[in-house]
């Protein structure tokens, strides 16, 4: 009985610490990495097509990574860019996360869910929940750090 009381302690102890709490997500994450692009560069497509077509999309693929920010503030607000018709667009929503450390993305009527993988003080992993089953692959981001000027 002792035994199993200790057990339950420690098993409360460990997921509660491994929780991640919306405090450690707050302020602003670039993208820099994502599993899509890994798959679109070792495609027979991309691997067979011109020069000039690589560099194209290299560059369209650079400007996505550049631009795309996430901004958690306090409370449960994201700020995010995201891009309509090869236009960069500033949107809002509001954030969750759950126990099972689930972002849930409320846009309007939209909800998107991601499974944080990794959080740390300068990354943070996502792997977007598709309704279809489907993975888009991994979300790469680092933390912006704003230097302070004396």
């Amino acid at each position: 009985m002792n035994l199993s009381f200790i057990y339950s302690l420690f098993l409360t102890l460990l997921l509660g610490w491994s929780q991640i709490q919306y405090q450690e997500l707050i302020g602003s994450w670039q993208l820099v990495d994502f599993d899509g692009i890994k798959k679109i560069k070792s495609s027979p497509e991309y691997l067979s097509s011109s020069a000039d077509f690589r560099a194209n999309l290299e560059s369209k693929i650079n400007y996505r990574l550049e631009n795309t920010v996430y901004k958690f503030t306090e409370g449960d607000s994201l700020a995010y860019t995201d891009f309509v018709n090869q236009e960069i667009i500033l949107k809002k929503a509001k954030i969750e996360v759950s126990e099972d450390n689930i972002v849930t993305i409320h846009e309007g009527e939209n909800i998107k869910q991601a499974k944080i993988i990794e959080l740390d003080g300068n990354n943070l992993i996502l792997e977007p929940i598709s309704t279809n089953g489907n993975s888009a692959g991994k979300l790469v981001f680092e933390r912006i750090v704003v230097k302070k000027e004396k």
